[in-house]
């Protein structure tokens, strides 16, 4: 991947001083035109080899667009508060929304590789780590963002000399320290774990651009031309005009799913129902105050289902249960401005509970895969790509220590009914029942394909489906609370 030694580019300083106000010129009308379509974000990962000039392009970058609508981030090891929540959960919380520039230095590659050089993390679990990375940056250009990776290269003598007269100035000094030393004698191994990361992770949609490091002059013009070249071919596309027409969707041959053999006639009675809830309360109470759980777990209860299926009355059950700091109840809706501006599943990740909480999503990132899919909000690419990405998802949640709970409430289309006009006669019912709960019961059919789909592809043995039978209330609450009980006691007793 690398060269043991400097290429030699090099730009005399007139050339770069008459090159500069052309370039910024074009910097800042890209950056105006992105802003003011919002269409995409810009996404800038800066690394390399220390003394490289990581932080003099970061700077260079500020003074040559508009600062007020670029982002810097830098991360250092992970707080306390980030180690209790999937790795990347810091770098989805600080993603720039569409229209602005967020620049990353070092990122998401630089904990990986500072934990295999210095022998943290085995090579094995360094490319499952990887995998991962690629599939986000994957989800990140599926989303519409533009992602540019730059590594920035020194030979080792390179980096050595660069340190010297950093160290030497007065006013860089303070940049090189005992440490900055330390990284120079593990040089070789850092080309040694980079370039295995670098081929791994140079991808089609996020190529690594390499850049040598020894001329400032030729490093900044080269990653100014670049950012700008990308900014403009982007902004140039054929805007893609997606029209909303649901696709076509594939019901059954024989008229069996795995919801129409659910047994809906299944009841409890009033006292057997007040003795269980009664029950499962306590012991659920009794295992979110466990040390075991409060020390190392989380819980991510996902409730779904078909409208009018009690899944606010389930959820307050289990919410009683527990201690209200405890917890967190996300009710989801149509997303708001702030949120269309980053990718589907970044509303989630915010809401990701840290070790010893509770997030209780009322509806969730299925959305994508049920309403968006059947009434045509997003394309047919966007709904068959989400299947993979949610995965993904929870299978993060799980790895940081997250116990994931899902459960479809389900009725039958008769009782469906029965409940809808009973919340129109209502009056204190009146605001449950909406035009849009009229509408998406005409679909009956193209929402039981969609939830047989969702169901099929997404239960998986880390964070499988629990199909619940609600037309009874009382037997529905009673399943969701017990179903929570027991899999939070596997997973204590088990470690997993």
């Amino acid at each position: 991947m690398f060269e043991s030694a400097e290429l030699g580019h090099k730009i005399d300083k007139e050339t770069f001083k008459a090159e500069v106000p052309k370039l910024r010129a074009e910097l800042l009308d890209a950056q105006y035109d992105m802003l003011e379509k919002k269409e995409f974000p810009v996404i800038v990962l800066i690394s390399g080899v220390d003394g490289s000039g990581k932080g003099e392009t970061i700077n260079l970058l500020y003074s040559w667009m508009d600062p007020r609508h670029i982002s810097t981030l830098a991360f250092s090891s992970p707080t306390d508060e980030e180690a209790s929540r999937p790795t990347m959960w810091r770098y989805w919380r600080t993603l720039p929304p569409k229209g602005k520039v967020g620049i990353f230095a070092g990122s998401w590659y630089s904990q990986p590789i500072a934990d295999r050089i210095s022998g943290d993390m085995r090579r094995a679990a360094l490319d499952e780590h990887l995998d991962q990375i690629n599939r986000f940056e994957a989800m990140l250009v599926n989303e519409g963002a533009l992602v540019l990776k730059f590594w920035f290269h020194l030979s080792k003598a390179g980096q050595k000399t660069r340190l010297k007269a950093l160290e030497k100035n007065p006013q860089t000094a303070w940049r090189v320290t005992k440490a900055s030393y330390d990284r120079l004698k593990t040089y070789n191994k850092l080309q040694q774990v980079a370039g295995h990361v670098l081929r791994v992770t140079n991808t089609a949609h996020a190529p690594w651009i390499i850049v040598e490091g020894t001329d400032d002059e030729y490093r900044s013009l080269t990653v100014g031309r670049i950012v700008l070249e990308a900014m403009k071919r982007r902004l140039a596309q054929a805007e893609v005009q997606r029209v909303p027409v649901a696709p076509p969707i594939v019901h059954p041959i024989d008229q069996m799913n795995v919801l129409s053999e659910l047994d809906l006639e299944q009841t409890l009675g009033k006292k057997e129902y007040e003795r269980e809830l009664a029950k499962y309360q306590a012991r659920l109470s009794e295992l979110v105050r466990d040390p075991r759980f409060v020390g190392k777990r989380s819980l991510v209860l996902v409730f779904e289902g078909a409208d009018a299926a009690g899944k606010g009355g389930s959820i307050r059950r289990v919410a009683s249960a527990m201690d209200a700091r405890q917890y967190q109840i996300i009710p989801i809706a149509a997303p708001t401005e702030e949120e269309r501006a980053q990718p589907y599943l970044w509303r989630f990740w915010r809401h990701l509970p840290r070790t010893g909480r509770v997030a209780i999503f009322d509806r969730s990132w299925y959305g994508r895969v049920l309403v968006e899919r059947v009434e045509g909000f997003c394309a047919e690419a966007d709904w068959l790509r989400a299947y993979a990405e949610i995965d993904d998802f929870e299978h993060q949640m799980v790895e940081s220590g997250a116990i994931v709970v899902k459960f479809w409430l389900q009725i039958s289309a008769d009782e469906q009914l029965r409940r809808f006009k009973e919340r129109q006669d209502t009056e204190f019912k009146r605001f449950k029942i909406t035009d849009e709960d009229w509408r998406n019961r005409d679909k009956w059919d193209d929402y039981v394909a969609a939830v047989c789909d969702m169901v099929d592809r997404t239960s998986t043995g880390l964070a499988p489906w629990t199909l619940v039978e609600a037309n009874d209330k009382n037997f529905a609450r009673v399943k969701v609370i017990k179903t929570i009980c027991e899999r939070l006691e596997n997973a204590l007793k088990d470690g997993k």
